[in-house]
């Protein structure tokens, strides 16, 4: 992980650490992020460009936003709070309705200076 991602990592930190959605603050320890294009390109994935595995945020690019930094982290603290839960989300709910999805997206826009 570059330092500029690390810096990137504590801005999202710092975001997400305004906000009371679970009782124990986001934990960056173990998180990285790893730039990786080519997982871009399997059919399923070619409209994101950030996908968390568990404590590994992967980035299309590698200069990515803080907004998706702070979406991906938001997944990040989900997953440490709802270990089960938030990735079976995906299967009853799908990605468009699915309720964490939804809570990552507030997160960036409640954290976003104006």
């Amino acid at each position: 992980m570059t330092p500029a991602h690390a810096a990137g990592l504590a801005r999202a930190q710092a975001r997400l650490d305004r906000l009371d959605l679970y009782p124990v603050p986001v934990r960056l320890d173990g998180v990285r992020v790893v730039v990786a294009p080519w997982f871009f390109r399997l059919p399923l994935l070619r409209r994101y460009d950030g996908y968390c595995l568990i404590r590994t945020i992967i980035v299309r690019r590698p200069d990515p936003s803080d907004d998706l930094l702070v979406h991906e982290l938001c997944h990040v603290w989900q997953q440490q709070h709802r270990p089960l839960r938030m990735p079976l989300s995906y299967l009853r709910h799908g990605y468009r309705a699915n309720p964490y999805e939804a809570e990552a997206r507030t997160a960036v826009a409640a954290t976003r200076e104006p």
